[in-house]
């Protein structure tokens, strides 16, 4: 790059914008322009408010369809620079009509500039994405306000010229080059990522396809359609896309080697998707996290708990570790529940209550039905295992073993049973009795003082 000829292009451009202004700013109308632009604008701040105070934007064309109605608020939000429009535009025709040959190059270039800012922002309104609506608005003003002053040739000269740009290999990049290609690469990922969204929510409709697939179908078309555009783009601008071999193949070893792990759950996810032992809905527990299967992602799995929280899981850990899919073949899942009860309670009374009390809770299935089995004869009581199956083990598996061990509370006791008390106490208590002894008998021998000594008679 010969930065003489770069200063050279920079100059000769300024030396152009100062020629256009020179005229302007040495005559008498600069003055009056200026007084009428700044008339203009507060003629538009007070008409914006006062329209403003009378219309609701929100209930504005509301049985309207979604298009117009959002044209709609968007020119009533942008009343005041449309007021201001027209007031320039009326000021300009006065003048015209009424003085001879008069100077409004102010006037036009405001009127100019207005409307483009206006018509670019009131079309971009309809772009959801924030950051995208704001680069397309800047970048379209920008050109029309170039193109305004006349001076869109000469930066896209100067952007242009061998001076600015560099060589890589045989392609030559230039400023404008890049510009160019950017611009239009953001706009086609943009149209690729709605085509892609609205192709997803379409698949998604298929009931014939698992969830699994369905997920799969709509990355695949997301990656397709991402890929196709930056080709188009970069075909369409002129660059050959061989050039880049060599420079995008080294840039692959690079990645390969310092993303593995990106690389190796890019995979991963591509196969849980494929073989379906995961799929969006199902209740899984994989090391430490229990919870509902969320979002497939290419990176990851998100797994929604029962707290509140939401897991981003690595799919690498879907296929490297150990994981219980607790909905993969069927919803319907097996619970149990451990309780002691006394020995003079009668099992197979205790047996009944127990599946009776199962039986009483919603959640629990009725086929299969509860079951209790006699687990085993305990050092102070019977020990018992209490059997039951649910079928959304997404609402939770630890509430409905509360709701069991309360149901069992009540129900024990009605069938003449009763449940076991922990600890040694309730031990001594059956061991003494309520008629124990509390004191020794009057004509029991005192206990010696002393037991390692013998207890002689006196003499």
């Amino acid at each position: 790059m010969d930065f003489s000829d770069l200063h050279e292009a920079l100059t000769t451009l300024l030396a152009a914008a100062r020629l256009a202004l020179r005229t302007e700013l040495t005559s008498v109308w600069l003055p009056i322009q200026l007084s009428l632009i700044g008339l203009a604008v507060i003629i538009a701040l007070a008409t914006a408010a006062a329209i403003k105070k009378r219309t609701d934007p929100a209930t504005l064309a509301m049985n309207w369809p979604p298009v117009l109605r959002m044209l709609v608020r968007a020119l009533v939000r942008h009343m005041g620079p449309i007021v201001f429009i027209l007031a320039l535009l009326v000021m300009r025709a006065t003048l015209r009509s009424e003085v001879v040959q008069p100077r409004t190059y102010l006037l036009g270039v405001g009127i100019s500039l207005t409307t483009a800012w206006v018509v670019i922002n009131v079309l971009t309104s309809i772009i959801h994405n924030r950051f995208v609506n704001r680069v397309v608005a800047f970048s379209a003003w920008t050109i029309a306000a170039l193109s305004i002053l006349r001076l869109l040739d000469p930066v896209t000269a100067s952007l242009d010229s061998p001076a600015a740009s560099i060589m890589i290999g045989g392609l030559r990049l230039s400023p404008l080059l890049l510009l160019k290609t950017t611009a239009l690469l953001l706009v086609t990922l943009w149209v690729a990522n709605a085509m892609s969204n609205f192709l997803e929510k379409r698949v998604q409709t298929f009931s014939d396809l698992t969830p699994s697939i369905q997920v799969l179908i709509g990355k695949l078309i997301r990656i397709a359609l991402l890929t196709i555009a930056i080709v188009v783009v970069l075909s369409s601008m002129g660059i050959d896309l061989s050039v880049l071999a060599l420079f995008s193949g080294a840039v692959g070893v690079g990645l390969g080697f310092g993303l593995q792990k990106i690389v190796s759950n890019l995979v991963s996810g591509i196969i849980l998707l494929a073989d379906k032992s995961i799929k969006p809905g199902d209740v899984i527990s994989v090391g430490e996290h229990f919870g509902r299967v969320g979002n497939m992602g290419a990176r990851y799995t998100s797994v929604d708990t029962r707290d509140g929280r939401e897991y981003l899981i690595p799919n690498e850990d879907f296929i490297t570790q150990r994981v219980a899919n607790w909905t993969y073949s069927s919803d319907l899942v097996r619970l149990s529940v451990n309780f002691s009860a006394t020995y003079d309670s009668d099992p197979r009374q205790v047996q009944e209550a127990a599946a009776a009390a199962a039986l009483s809770i919603e959640r629990v299935s009725r086929k299969p039905a509860p079951a209790c089995m006699l687990s085993a004869f305990g050092a102070t009581a019977l020990e018992f295992e209490l059997w039951f199956w649910i079928r959304d083990p997404a609402a939770g598996v630890t509430n409905v073993r509360s709701d069991v061990l309360l149901a069992l509370w009540d129900s024990i006791d009605k069938q003449g049973a009763k449940l076991a008390k922990p600890g040694p106490a309730r031990v001594i208590y059956e061991l003494a009795g309520s008629s124990a002894p509390s004191k020794p008998a009057p004509d029991a021998p005192p206990p010696p003082e002393n037991p390692d000594k013998p207890n002689f008679p006196p003499r």
